[in-house]
């Protein structure tokens, strides 16, 4: 059976969405130990969520802030959590976690943990950076968000969600260039990306954890399919 490598987007906003979720985070590890123990590896980029805004806020409120120093706080807020999650596989995961997914990394444990590496990009961008250099033709984003809307379902109460949708028609749907603390399913760097690279990427909440285990198994799981 060929060895499936699986990319894991992982929401800040799973990982710490006001403060540090540890139900959250042990299901998420008993599940992906789990799939561990079928053969799989694992490519798991982390967020930086309520920690990596707060402090974003917080330098505005003091001083006028270049968007390439609140990428740099919200670099620092990325790895901290990458940290976390690295330590928490033990000794399941790589002894570091990779900044750079740009160049070769080791992939002698079945968990490698990614995170950000210079200002510019976001999360999404470093998930599909990751996929490309391992030849993975999927990303699997989990966050809060169910599902991408046609219209913002914050503004908009009849906005209607989509199970699955082109890149072509996704790209219309999210701004056309990306700047630090913009909300969208999947950024528009990395949208271009995977869509240049031909790759899927799954929009979908990580809450309950059955869904992200209906996913990994193949079954029917509640998300958007971008394609």
């Amino acid at each position: 059976m060929k060895e499936e490598t699986i990319v894991i987007s992982l929401g800040g906003s799973l990982i710490i969405p006001d403060n540090l979720d540890i139900d959250f985070l042990k299901d998420f590890k008993k599940l992906i130990l789990t799939h561990v123990e079928q053969g799989k590896k694992f490519l798991i980029i982390t967020g930086g969520g309520k920690l990596c805004r707060r402090y974003q806020d917080a330098a505005k409120q003091v001083s006028e802030i270049s968007n390439e120093n609140l990428d740099w706080i919200g670099i620092a807020s990325l790895r901290l959590n990458a940290e976390l999650v690295r330590t928490i596989f033990g000794d399941y995961a790589h002894h570091e976690v990779i900044f750079n997914l740009s160049k070769d990394f080791p992939f002698n444990k079945p968990i490698v943990i990614g995170a950000a590496y210079e200002p510019g990009q976001s999360t999404d961008w470093d998930a599909v950076l990751g996929a490309k250099h391992i030849n993975a033709k999927k990303v699997i984003n989990i966050s809060n968000i169910d599902h991408v809307y046609d219209s913002d379902p914050k503004k908009n109460p009849d906005a209607k969600k989509i199970d699955k949708i082109s890149w072509t028609d996704y790209r219309k749907l999210i701004p056309a260039e990306w700047n630090p603390g913009l909300n969208s399913p999947f950024d528009p760097i990395a949208s271009k990306m995977a869509q240049d690279a031909g790759m899927e990427v799954i929009i979908m909440n990580g809450k309950p954890i059955s869904n992200l285990e209906n996913c990994l198994n193949g079954e029917r799981f509640q998300g958007t399919v971008i394609s």
